[in-house]
């Protein structure tokens, strides 16, 4: 939130810092490089990093009507956001490794499910 104040910030994204290699999977880091150039190629938006983390006001964030119900949503909101002109931000974020197992970023199919939805998406 103090990001939001700080810069006048519409939406705040987190990009990921791992604290180790284990932290974030080779195949999950791959997509996420890909995903993330892409996204910058169709908004113009500095993005490095699809986040897991997302801070905006929830009133306009609700004004942007984001319907993805499955992976695709970190790229609707930042299309959508972009295209509302918001003004759109990257705050590192410390990541270590997950506790417990991960449906997405734990497997290469959780990973090419997310892709898929994620392309689905910048369509």
């Amino acid at each position: 939130m103090v990001r939001l104040l700080e810069h006048g910030a519409d939406l705040v994204i987190g990009r990921r810092r791992p604290t180790t290699r284990a932290a974030w999977p080779l195949h999950a880091r791959v997509a996420n490089r890909e995903l993330a150039r892409r996204v910058r190629h169709r908004t113009g938006v500095a993005l490095h990093d699809l986040g897991p983390l997302r801070v905006a006001r929830r009133e306009p964030y609700l004004s942007l009507n984001i319907d993805d119900a499955r992976f695709g949503y970190p790229v609707a909101t930042v299309v959508s956001a972009a295209r509302e002109g918001w003004r759109i931000v990257q705050s590192d974020v410390t990541y270590r490794p997950r506790v417990g197992d991960s449906k997405v970023t734990g497997t290469v199919r959780g990973t090419f499910a997310a892709v898929r939805d994620m392309s689905a998406a910048l369509r």
